[in-house]
C-alpha cells in the first residue's frame, strides 16, 4: 500500500480539525476560525485559530476546543498512516 500524498495528509488533518470546531459551535457563534496544516519531511504541524464571542465560563471552552481540534487532526493523520 502506497503512502498517502502530502496533499492527502494536509486535507485529512484540516478536515478533522474543522470537524471538531463545527461540532462544538454553531456556525453563527463563530466569528472567525482558521486551520493551517503543514506536512513537510514527515513532520505534521497544525495551527488552529478560533474567535468566538467572549463568554467567560461558558461551555465549550475555546482553548479546549482548539486543543481538541489539533489532537483530532494528529489522530486522523496517524490513522491515515495506519499508526
Amino acid at each position: 500500500m502506497a503512502e498517502p500524498t502530502d496533499e492527502a495528509v494536509v486535507e485529512t488533518a484540516s478536515d478533522a480539525a474543522e470537524g471538531v470546531i463545527l461540532s462544538r459551535y454553531r456556525q453563527s457563534e463563530i466569528r472567525d476560525f482558521d486551520v493551517t496544516v503543514r506536512f513537510e519531511d514527515g513532520r505534521l504541524e497544525v495551527d488552529v485559530y478560533l474567535n468566538v464571542p467572549d463568554a467567560s465560563g461558558s461551555d465549550p471552552d475555546p482553548d479546549a476546543v482548539v486543543q481538541e481540534a489539533i489532537d483530532a487532526a494528529e489522530a486522523a493523520v496517524d490513522e491515515l498512516f495506519g499508526v
